[in-house]
């Protein structure tokens, strides 16, 4: 039956335009709230020395807003790296282009390299058995002192590595070897993945990783272990990592624990990658919250690498999504998802699997991927 009477038009008139000025307020108020990004396509200007990086394992932005990599120079095919002999089967360069840039490269806001330096092209700045350079690099962080601390996630990678800026070498917590899991270790990590450096209170926080399923926290200046603790705050675990699917609800850390923030307000931020959550705690490692997102994602999981904005009260949690290939915005404090930008692809501003993300004190976001991509991008805010 349809319905003309002249009060039931008037009605049905008044709730569509309040249904549609509520969707334009919420929509309105999601454009004001959350930042809008666009890449710059022109960054990072073309390397020297004939260099070309790899995987981008660690990524990080120091106090003056230089942007530093801990890329895998072994991760190059042989035809990107052509211009390197490969005896014994080949003894003169294949092509004319390229070479693998050293592990180490600290970039400016502008995209000029600054420096590079360390690993397999750059051995001198790790010498065995005082430094054992990780197979697989991993993690980097700057400190408030300008030291540069690097992890690996490689087979037998259970060191952190310290270092002065300009590379020289500093200190080693653990070392190389092969073993199983051990989350209750106080002399090494395993396979490490994520680090922060909690400067004036001398703390390093260490995602710990690949192996085994914890947060670590080790004394900065010394290398003493501190504690340890696993999902909910509960005692670490080796638990032979769930298959698929994911367990957002999981009493334990999934491998691997692949990133850790700390907040201004001393909240720690956690990325527990392949169960699609972080968890959230504080300096001693009480459980306060957990944030899920995407929860039916398979593979490699949804939550990546974490990065918070740069204005006091850290307003929005960034995060890269590798799986699903997005940087996705979040309020801090509720957790509520306002937007996300970037999907699966080869062009500027698409990614595949972007894998590590950091953001200067100008809120530009700089993103690093893995496997098959090998590169960096910068994204710049817009009103």
């Amino acid at each position: 039956m349809t319905c003309t009477h002249p009060a039931f038009v008037l009605r049905m008139t008044f709730a569509l335009t309040l249904a549609t000025w509520l969707v334009a307020t919420v929509c309105a108020e999601s454009a004001v709230n959350a930042p809008h990004y666009e890449v710059d396509a022109s960054w990072p200007k073309p390397l020297p020395n004939n260099w070309l990086m790899g995987q981008v394992g660690g990524l990080a932005v120091d106090k003056h807003d230089h942007i530093w990599v801990n890329q895998r120079p072994h991760s190059l095919t042989d035809d990107e790296k052509g211009a390197v002999p490969n005896p014994p089967a080949r003894t003169t360069p294949r092509s004319l282009c390229c070479k693998p840039a050293p592990s180490v490269m600290e970039f400016d806001a502008e995209g000029n390299l600054l420096q590079a330096w360390g690993g397999p092209e750059d051995p001198g700045k790790c010498v065995a058995p005082a430094c054992i350079w990780p197979e697989s690099e991993h993690g980097i962080f700057v400190d408030e002192d300008d030291h540069v601390w690097l992890a690996g996630n490689g087979p037998t990678d259970r060191m952190l590595l310290e270092f002065t800026r300009e590379g020289k070498f500093l200190m080693m917590i653990g070392g190389a070897f092969d073993g199983p899991a051990d989350s209750n270790s106080k002399t090494s990590v395993g396979r490490a993945a994520g680090i922060f450096v909690d400067t004036p209170r001398k703390e390093l926080y260490v995602a710990d990783g690949y192996l085994n399923g914890r947060v670590v926290k080790f004394n900065a200046s010394t290398g003493a272990f501190i504690k340890a603790w696993g999902a909910y705050g509960n005692s670490p675990s080796d638990a032979v990592p769930s298959p698929q699917p994911p367990d957002p609800k999981s009493p334990t850390f999934n491998r691997p624990v692949h990133c850790v923030v700390l907040a201004k307000d001393d909240l720690v931020y956690v990325c527990d990658r392949t169960n699609n959550r972080i968890q959230v705690f504080n300096r001693d490692g009480e459980f306060q919250r957990q944030f899920v997102f995407d929860p039916a994602t398979l593979g490699n999981g949804a939550i990546w690498s974490i990065a918070l904005s740069p204005d006091k009260d850290q307003r929005f949690l960034l995060y890269a999504d590798g799986e699903n290939n997005f940087i996705r915005i979040v309020d801090r404090k509720s957790g509520e998802a306002l937007s996300t930008f970037g999907r699966n692809g080869r062009n500027a501003g698409q990614f595949h699997w972007v894998h590590q993300i950091a953001i200067d004190s100008r809120s530009n976001i700089y993103t690093g991927e893995v496997d098959t991509a090998k590169r960096m991008q910068k994204f710049v805010p817009r009103m």
